[in-house]
């Protein structure tokens, strides 16, 4: 009996801290953009799953890390790796205080240094995301804080963001409408869409775009964008970003399904 005690202590613990691991392969876009040969002329294979811009990097998640927040979550997408944690609901500053809602805070610090100008903008980006989806009017006069750490950055920064914020939401028991997530995309010099571009990519693109959408019916909750693109083009990256967060919001059922179930 004992040594069957310490096996079953023994998997629990191994199953507290397994990753949930999942990857998208290429042509995700192939039903959705068919009809634009610039977006995808070819579907992909498995020996080249980004090769033709079609295709996300594969995720990776883990939650429940950190002791002293009441939520936190480890978001991997491609090497762009994304730390998360959250607080509250919580007691709040008087000069803060809000009477009818909570007050969502957002803190992200950088790898290195001090944050600056970009982690400022990136910051009033993901709180109006969340403020967007979290049901804060259920803890008035209270506030929740999301803290992102970045471990690395290798593209696609912001839309990493999004997803471990909303990660850390989940485990935190935040309530929530709707889950969240974001996807970025990039266009290149001949209109070329990429979707989870990576650093070099981004640095090559002619624009970039990310967009925040909700699991409920895909709604646009947030959109930032750089450089130059066309009307037409902002419609095809943002159905682009439509169909890709399907396969997110998979990742993160079977990432849940994965941590909660009882085998």
């Amino acid at each position: 009996m004992r040594t069957q005690y310490a096996a079953n202590t023994q998997a629990r613990a191994f199953g507290r801290k397994r990753w949930s691991l999942l990857h998208v392969g290429s042509g995700v876009m192939e039903g959705v953009m068919r009809s634009d040969a610039k977006i995808c002329g070819e579907s992909g294979t498995e020996s080249s799953p980004r090769g033709l811009g079609c295709s996300l990097r594969h995720f990776a998640c883990e939650q429940n890390l950190l002791s002293r927040p009441d939520g936190s979550a480890s978001f991997l997408q491609g090497d762009t790796s994304v730390l998360a944690g959250v607080y509250g609901p919580a007691e709040v500053k008087v000069s803060k205080e809000i009477f009818n809602k909570a007050t969502l805070e957002v803190i992200l610090r950088p790898k290195i240094g001090l944050p600056g100008v970009a982690e400022k903008s990136r910051e009033r980006l993901i709180r109006n995301t969340c403020e967007a989806v979290v049901l804060g009017t259920l803890h008035p006069r209270t506030s929740i804080t999301v803290v992102l750490q970045v471990i690395s950055d290798a593209g696609s920064l912001l839309a990493c963001c999004l997803n471990a914020a909303c990660m850390a939401l989940v485990d935190g028991g935040v309530p929530m409408r709707a889950l969240f997530c974001g996807v970025t995309c990039a266009l290149d010099s001949d209109g070329t869409l990429m979707l989870d571009p990576t650093a070099k990519q981004e640095k090559e693109a002619r624009a970039v775009l990310t967009f925040a959408l909700d699991s409920v019916e895909r709604k646009l909750l947030m959109s930032t964008t750089k450089g130059l693109y066309s009307d037409a083009e902002l419609q095809q990256c943002l159905a682009a970003a439509q169909a890709a967060s399907q396969h997110v919001f998979r990742f993160y059922r079977e990432s849940l399904q994965r941590r909660y179930s009882k085998s």
